[in-house]
């Protein structure tokens, strides 16, 4: 199948990209490259990269894909706070105007890379997808006012299907340390210290980047019956977990480290639990493989053998808020997110 993957340079496109690449299908990506010089270990697989703002897609330029995957978004809760109407510019509006252009140009399948934040403050209940949103920050509204528009869009020539992802983590050749379990397992590695910035109550649904991947694939090539404007959280059964669980676990696999807690932690309003029996039951060839305590061990491995110091660690390279104030700073995007 030829493809298009939208923010195949992120966190999760580089892996994904791998995998599709693995599976044989041709891939072309579409991304800005906001984190261009933030690679961890190895660069991202060369691939034909359209490097269009997703803003500014037009039909043409889709034509001949049987798929568009839209991962590319402002990727997580504090950089969606950096400007609210910027987040709903590049996460919501160009998200429907690129699906909008697929379908005009006859792509038949989209694959657009939701969120169970739109959840947001789940109560202590198990979450499935019939579940109210609740989502507590713009990033999380942006996914469901996509959805919501997407599904409109349904009909005999255009499937669009929702991946809701739990939390990720696990290692990946664009690092991110500003997600829970990644950014634990590094201030454990660096430090010595699990630092927890909230008090550790808080509940996470979590997913390897790996099995992220692996459930875009199997959507992809899933009977359309199947998957036809389907909505199904990403993760796995029992991979629900306390913040400072997830420390404790961090603890048992780093040597000599203890759980801390960050100055002025304090409750987080993001705190759910997920249900993925839906993906596991209705999503054909759908077999997760990552745990949380493998997870860690690999971010371990991957962190110790790079010589990972707390000064890169905590840098501007692996923190998406950062990158991106740095770039405006010295002027290379302007306030508008588009480079200079």
């Amino acid at each position: 199948m030829k493809l298009l993957v939208t923010g195949h340079l992120g966190y999760l496109g580089v892996e994904m990209t791998s995998r599709l690449l693995a599976a044989g299908h041709e891939v072309v990506g579409l991304d800005v490259d906001y984190f261009a010089d933030c690679d961890f270990v190895a660069p991202p697989d060369d691939v034909p990269n359209l490097r269009t703002d997703l803003r500014d897609v037009e039909p043409a330029e889709l034509e001949g894909f049987d798929a568009v995957i839209h991962l590319a978004a402002l990727s997580n809760d504090p950089l969606s706070d950096l400007n609210p109407d910027l987040t709903y510019d590049i996460n919501l509006h160009a998200s429907v105007r690129l699906a909008t252009a697929a379908k005009q140009a006859g792509v038949p399948r989209f694959l657009f890379s939701s969120s169970c934040s739109l959840y947001g403050a789940g109560g202590g209940e198990l979450l499935d997808e019939n579940a109210a949103f609740n989502p507590v920050t713009p990033y999380g509204e942006s996914k469901v006012r996509v959805e919501q528009a997407l599904s409109k869009l349904a009909d005999d020539a255009f499937t669009p299907v929702y991946l809701r992802n739990a939390t990720a983590f696990g290692a990946s050749r664009r690092l991110r340390a500003d997600i829970v379990v990644n950014n634990l397992v590094g201030h454990a590695v660096t430090t010595g210290k699990v630092l927890l910035q909230s008090d550790g109550t808080p509940w996470r649904p979590l997913v390897h980047v790996f099995d992220i991947s692996h459930a875009f694939e199997q959507a992809l090539v899933a009977p359309r019956d199947a998957v036809h404007d389907e909505a199904f959280n990403v993760g796995r059964t029992g991979e629900n977990y306390r913040i400072r669980d997830i420390a404790n676990q961090v603890a048992e696999v780093v040597p000599g480290c203890e759980v801390a807690f960050a100055e002025g932690a304090s409750a987080d309003a993001r705190d759910y639990q997920v249900d993925f029996s839906k993906i596991e039951a209705q999503l054909p060839g759908y077999v997760p493989e990552w745990t949380l305590r493998r997870g860690i061990e690999q971010l371990y491995d991957a962190y110790s053998g790079a010589g990972l110091t707390w000064e890169a660690f905590d840098g501007w390279h692996y923190h998406r808020l950062r990158t991106i104030q740095r770039r405006l700073q010295l002027h290379e995007l302007d306030d508008g997110l588009r480079w200079t």
